[in-house]
């Protein structure tokens, strides 16, 4: 088998906030996009809602330049929308904006997508983080995507950034996943046995017409419809740059234990997606502050532990692909909290100190604009 070439490419979405009001800004003027093009070229595109903006690195050789260019792709964008009185904020939701306030992008994709979807299309008014490796045999795509299954609600847990929604805290720790849900396509992946049996059953969609390709099952890990990657898509965007670049740098070196296991001919575990799905569900709802269910050990194991296990089975091949040190900052993560902590205590904070429900929501924005740019040299 060829040795795979584990590139890394980071796709994030943001949302444009109007720097007076806090609130998006459902028609940005199209000289934000064209002037993000200008400097950026292809990595900046259209998301389906206006108010969003995407951004994409190139194929990276390491992590290290991946978190470059994810730096330099916020500054520009913040740059060019500050100078519409605007800014991005790394969030997976707005802390009050409306869903039905929001208008779509005028291009062909979207409008099919808004036609197909109706309001629930409309309410995804959500943000996310997608991480690509390069694993280039199709095959071996198909298995490591079995495999890796397991880990999946372990990095959505680190990743967590929307606790709110429509101004109402939710309860949960990353609300996007309930709203993305209500697509179809969309939660853990089936299991496939082989590249030609998982392409059987989307050619069985294309068929009839249920799909135009690949690129329209947005599950939470799937092989790329466009590049030779196993892209995941499961976290929520982190606010802060060093978090989502641990977290995908832990992405990579399961990926790479998986692949050194398989070289052994050993393999991990595959559950099912039942058991899976449960945790998923706890990272959703308490991400790192409950556990998660250890079904080897057939209890739950705080996320702390967890930790120090994926550090430990990760160790050889964080050192072999030299992001020891991106894979070492969860440890800080689960120290200070995610993008959800923080937004609910300054939240918390504001209120107690006497301020409105709406400031103190505008608080929370204020600190997601800091934050967006705090390592971003």
């Amino acid at each position: 088998m060829t040795e795979p070439s584990f590139t890394v490419g980071i796709e994030e979405e943001y949302l444009l906030v109007d720097l007076e009001s806090r609130d998006l800004v459902s028609e940005p003027p199209d000289e934000v996009m064209i002037e993000c093009e200008r400097r950026l070229g292809a990595r900046v595109s259209h998301e389906f809602l206006q108010a969003q903006i995407e951004i994409g690195t190139s194929k990276c050789d390491t992590i290290g330049q991946a978190a470059a260019e994810v730096s330099h792709l916020r500054r520009t964008v913040a740059e060019v929308a500050g100078e519409f009185g605007m800014a991005p904020i790394a969030a997976s939701t707005h802390p009050f904006a409306a869903w039905d306030a929001q208008r779509y992008t005028q291009l062909e994709r979207y409008h099919v997508l808004a036609r197909d979807m109706q309001a629930v299309a409309r309410r995804l008014l959500t943000c996310g983080m997608h991480v690509h490796v390069g694993l280039d045999d199709d095959d071996l795509r198909i298995d490591l995507m079995g495999q890796i299954t397991y880990f999946l609600p372990h990095l959505l847990a680190l990743s967590t950034s929307s606790p709110f929604w429509r101004g109402e805290n939710t309860g949960l720790m990353s609300y996007r996943l309930a709203a993305f849900d209500e697509m179809p396509r969309t939660g853990l992946p089936e299991k496939f046995d082989s590249w030609g049996d998982y392409q059987r059953h989307v050619d069985i969609l294309v068929r009839v017409g249920a799909i135009d390709d690949a690129s329209k099952i947005w599950w939470d890990l799937r092989p790329s419809a466009r590049f030779p990657t196993l892209e995941m898509r499961i976290p929520d965007v982190c606010t802060t740059a060093s978090d989502g670049i641990s977290i995908a740098a832990i992405y990579l070196c399961i990926l790479h234990m998986l692949y050194r296991l398989k070289r052994n001919n050993q393999r991990w575990r595959i559950y099912t997606r039942m058991l899976v799905r449960e945790n998923r569900w706890r990272a959703q709802r308490y991400g790192i502050d409950e556990g998660l269910v250890d079904f080897g050990r057939g209890e739950i194991v705080p996320y702390a532990d967890l930790l120090e296990e994926l550090i430990v089975l990760t160790h050889e091949s964080a050192v072999e692909l030299g992001c020891v040190d991106e894979i070492l900052h969860a440890r800080t993560i689960i120290e200070r909290g995610t993008s959800s902590h923080h937004q609910l205590r300054i939240y918390e904070e504001a209120i107690a100190a006497g301020a409105e429900k709406h400031e103190a929501l505008v608080r929370v924005v204020d600190h997601l604009i800091a934050q967006t740019l705090v390592e971003t040299p």
